[in-house]
Formats: structure tokens, sequence, C-alpha cells
């Protein structure tokens, strides 16, 4: 996968979120890919609300997590099925937040809960729930990346990220790729666009992976892996 790439998000996601492994790195140099399209729309969708709820408010602790607004995902986009009152928005991304050239961008299998910031809703999931709303619609890919490139020259999606902009993703219960163990409890840390080496990503022993990098997003995402799950319990490290 190529990590200096993204095209509307996410999520924003969630998916996305494939970038921690290195066999992926393998697998995306391979042409054959087990997702060439889109599947049927029933396939992306949880038909227990509830259940998706609860999914979203995993991906963040509960003191975080259970005062936050709560987005399910319908036939046509995101919606709103809980108000929250500390400015955190939690949701359950499919594979489409990951860049347009992952293997698993039409995965339907993949569940990535995740629970943004305040700073990070006003300015990263935008892209996000547009997105599923392309998808949703319809649109292949390459629509979906030229719609983007349009809109952030256009200023209908943020161009400026705002100072602080994370999100958690540290749910036990989330499929967030096809490899290893499906899951990784992680932060993402969203910057202005700037080389991985302001960072020290991807060196030897450091935590820091760079996950994606923009134009046309006006961002970088850092992955950090937390070694906890959103509930306090152990979880496995990346190699």
């Amino acid at each position: 996968m190529d990590r200096n790439t993204l095209s509307a998000g996410a999520s924003l996601v969630i998916a996305v979120i494939c970038a921690f492994a290195a066999p992926l790195q393998m697998r995306a140099q391979d042409p054959k890919t087990p997702y060439p399209s889109m599947a049927p729309v029933d396939q992306y969708l949880m038909p227990d609300r509830d259940a998706e709820i609860a999914l979203a408010r995993s991906a963040a602790p509960d003191a975080i997590s259970r005062d936050a607004t709560i987005l399910v995902l319908g036939r046509h986009g995101y919606e709103a099925a809980v108000e929250g009152k500390n400015g955190f928005v939690c949701a359950v991304e499919r594979g489409w937040t990951a860049p347009p050239d992952n293997l698993e961008f039409w995965n339907p299998k993949n569940r990535s809960p995740i629970c943004y910031n305040p700073p990070a809703v006003r300015s990263v999931l935008p892209l996000i729930i547009k997105r599923a709303e392309l998808v949703l619609a319809g649109k292949t890919i390459a629509q979906i990346q030229e719609w983007e490139k349009a809109a952030f020259a256009r200023k209908d999606l943020p161009t400026i990220l705002e100072p602080g902009a994370m999100s958690y993703m540290m749910s036990k219960e989330g499929y967030l790729t096809d490899d290893g163990g499906h899951n990784l409890a992680h932060l993402m840390f969203y910057t202005p666009v700037m080389e991985k080496t302001k960072w020290g990503a991807d060196v030897p022993n450091s935590p820091v992976i760079l996950l994606q990098t923009g134009p046309p997003e006006p961002f970088t995402v850092f992955l950090v892996p937390t070694g906890k799950w959103s509930d306090g319990t152990q979880a496995p490290m990346p190699k």
C-alpha cells in the first residue's frame, strides 16, 4: 500500500487503517485483489442499530465515548443515532476510508470503530461523511477522487486542519483488515502535511507509523499503537 497517497477521511477509516501491517505492503504489489468492486450495499450495513452504536462507542474509553455523538451508517450515508455533549463523534467506518489503492477498499467485512475529538470532527470528519455518501450513491473510485480534488479546490471541504486533531481506534471488536489478527488498538494524529521524519515515523523501534498524507487532503496522519484496548485490557503491539 502506498502510504503517501490518500483519496478521500475516515477514517477517515478506518480503514485507512491497514498501513500498519508489513504483509499489506507486499499484498499491495499484487495485481490480484479479492475485492475488485463494491459489494451489494446490504453487506456494508449493520442491521442491528444498537449493535452498531455499541461498536462505535467501543473505539474510545467509556469516559469519552459515553457522552459522544454516535453516527450509524444508513443506505445513503451516516445518520446521527445519539446526540452527545462532549464534542466527540464516534462511528463505525468501512473499508472505503482507506486510500483508494488499498486492496481492501471494498472489503465488506471491514468494521472500523473510531472516535474523533472536536478538532477532528470539524476538520477531518466532513471528508469521511462525504465519502460514504459518494460510495453509497454508486460512485467509482475515480469519480470519488475527482470529486474530492474539486471539493478541496472549491473549499467545499475544510482546507485548514485544526490544531490538536486526533482520533481513537481502540476497539477490541473491530475488524480492520483481513491480515493477521484483524485489529490494532491505536490513536491517530492529524497534522499539517509534513514529512514523516518530523515525527520520527517508520524508523527502527519508533512506535510512530505514517499512515497517509495529502494532498489533496490538507493533512498527514500518524498512527501510534496504544498497547491497550478501550476497556483497559492489554492489546497486542504490531511487529
